[in-house]
């Protein structure tokens, strides 16, 4: 049986304080806060995805408070729900969005192929190579 945890509350999350060694204060659910040493509080949510035990960043506090880091391991608790791992979900869409992007290499490009005529071909291969 899980072992029952007090839910946190704001003034737990900010009272938080470094110490020696990282330590977790647990939320419930699989979501827990990760204090380091340096004093970074990061929200984290353990889960299991095809027999293996997985971790997803959320977040740090106090850019993502408790109520957001919450909803994000409801969010992730659907998906599982749906037989998708979040980590792998989120990493489908960081992908993605990195291809909408106007990458350095997508302007690199554009700009070789308007100065291509006035280059000879050694030189435009030199260019990209």
């Amino acid at each position: 049986m899980p072992k029952r945890t007090m839910p946190l509350d704001h003034l737990k999350v900010s009272n938080a304080k470094a110490k020696e060694k990282e330590y977790k204060l647990s939320d419930g659910g699989g979501l827990f806060l990760l204090v380091t040493p340096s004093g970074g509080k990061l929200w984290r949510l353990k889960y299991r995805f095809g027999g293996l035990e997985k971790k997803l960043a959320l977040g740090a506090f106090p850019a993502i408070s408790l109520s957001d880091a919450r909803q994000r391991r409801e969010d992730a608790r659907a998906l599982l729900a749906k037989g998708v791992d979040p980590g792998a979900a989120r990493k489908e869409q960081e992908a993605s969005m990195l291809l909408e992007q106007e990458t350095f290499e997508v302007v690199a490009r554009e700009w070789h192929s308007h100065f291509l005529p006035q280059w000879a071909p050694r030189t435009a291969e030199a260019i990209l190579a």
